[in-house]
């Protein structure tokens, strides 16, 4: 029998100022997570912001992605570099523990060849609340029962100016069965006659369990972007999660269907470690990879808390815009922060980018799940669409195999299963084009805007 996963609640990351292009610690805060920087070069300008970080700063030992097989780069090797250099997405990982003067000096250069520059942060799987928080008890579900009624009462009532224009469905009701999840169930996925054949769907997560029968038979291209750590998943996150895009779509070994995408190409970046953290290094390196091998989908459901008002990332935007441009959409968890109807949480780095889809979760009643974030914060920072991700049933490493999850991890996996499956219906929906095809066809929530974008995702 499935058990219901608990992990506890990643740790609230410290705000960051910033002075010119480059963000730096403000009085009071804590120490930066590690003692590199990320930043982005000016389009053309990689060459120039290369030889200025060697000559100005320098940081000669240079580890480029395109020197590896496929651009998956050898993070060791990375470690003991400078400068780690990501060509797909004209990026860099910068060590500076007896240089962040200089460094600091060439991000802040208004017309340098480095566009924006910022502290490396970590970043944490998004899942589950833990077991002291009673997500799973009859007190929460009662209490969110009672929040969801507020909050359709008061937007019936005269205070829907917040929620999506046009006809809005009444709450509905789905539950697993033997056959398949409630997710599949509401987000129309078994009545699709697409399964993502064709399309390459990457997993930026804490790998997979790569033996698990859920994929038996199925080709997985695969890389670890965590020093020493294989693929292999030893937390249980990824499995989950690549099980909710790329799992089996029909009943496999008496186990009911739980994937989107059957029948896509399955991409595993490990960017997270087993324990289930990872910096910023590790995943530009994974979204380089994805973006090098084509993927037209990248799901990633990782983050870090940001403070209400903070802006988005300049790097991980324009990380996301290059990445659009090169084909591949990113879809990310908007995070897991918020204690509703209380207190609602801004989305999450880096699903606050506007370039980056993020995604909210919803409970079997289409209600807005009482951890997920919202679009509190300006410059971006809103929620797109939606997706099931509460008492989700899917993969998980083995030997627990099947494992029940919350979180808008669960949830963005939905959503780029669902969108390998508008990308193999039509070859023109394409980042952007893909993007637009989700929001404009999911179907519309009583619910604000601010919680769950478009709507819930619906398959083609």
């Amino acid at each position: 029998m499935a058990t219901r996963a608990r992990t506890p609640r990643r740790p609230r990351r410290a705000s960051r100022a910033s002075m010119g292009g480059v963000a730096v610690p403000s009085a009071g805060d804590a120490t930066p997570a590690t003692t590199r920087y990320i930043c982005v070069f000016r389009e053309g300008a990689d060459a120039a912001a290369l030889s200025a970080l060697g000559k100005q700063a320098g940081l000669k030992r240079v580890c480029a992605a395109a020197d590896f097989e496929s651009g998956a780069i050898d993070i060791a090797q990375a470690d003991a570099a400078d400068v780690t250099y990501f060509e797909e997405i004209g990026a860099a990982v910068i060590s500076a523990p007896d240089g962040a003067a200089a460094v600091s000096a060439l991000g802040a250069e208004a017309a340098g060849p480095i566009l924006a520059m910022e502290p490396e942060q970590v970043m944490y799987a998004i899942a589950a609340l833990p077991p002291d928080e009673g997500e799973g008890s009859a007190s929460y579900l009662r209490g969110y029962r009672d929040a969801v009624d507020h909050l359709s009462g008061r937007l019936l009532g005269g205070a829907a100016a917040e929620a999506l224009p046009g006809a809005v469905e009444p709450m509905a009701a789905f539950a697993d069965d033997a056959q398949s999840t409630w997710g599949l169930q509401a987000t129309r996925v078994l009545a699709s006659r697409w399964t993502g054949r064709g399309i390459r769907v990457a997993v930026l997560d804490t790998g997979l369990d790569l033996g698990h029968p859920d994929f038996a038979g199925r080709r997985i291209t695969h890389r670890s972007f965590i020093a020493n750590e294989p693929t292999q998943d030893r937390h249980g996150h990824g499995t989950h999660c690549t099980g909710a895009a790329l799992g089996p779509r029909s009943v496999h070994n008496g186990v009911r269907a739980h994937g989107c995408a059957s029948s896509g190409e399955i991409y595993i970046g490990k960017v997270l470690s087993n324990g289930g953290s990872g910096a910023d290094q590790g995943i530009l390196a994974g979204i380089n990879w994805a973006v090098a091998a084509k993927c037209h989908v990248i799901s990633m459901s990782l983050g870090a808390s940001v403070a209400p008002g903070e802006p988005p990332s300049r790097v991980y935007e324009t990380v996301a815009q290059r990445a659009l441009a090169a084909g591949t959409l990113i879809v990310a968890a908007a995070g897991n922060e918020s204690q509703r109807p209380g207190r609602v949480a801004p989305v999450g780095r880096p699903a606050n980018c506007r370039s980056i889809l993020a995604v909210a979760a919803v409970d079997s009643r289409l209600g807005i799940a009482r951890f997920s974030s919202g679009g509190i914060n300006p410059n971006g920072g809103g929620v797109d669409i939606a997706g099931p991700g509460v008492d989700v049933f899917s993969s998980v490493a083995r030997p627990r195999m099947h494992t029940r999850m919350d979180g808008t991890s669960m949830a963005t996996p939905h959503v780029a299963g669902i969108a390998a499956l508008y990308a193999e219906s039509d070859k023109s929906l394409r980042a952007r084009a893909l993007w637009q095809a989700l929001v404009s066809n999911a179907r519309r929530l009583p619910l604000p805007v601010r919680d769950v974008g478009s709507g819930l995702v619906l398959a083609p």
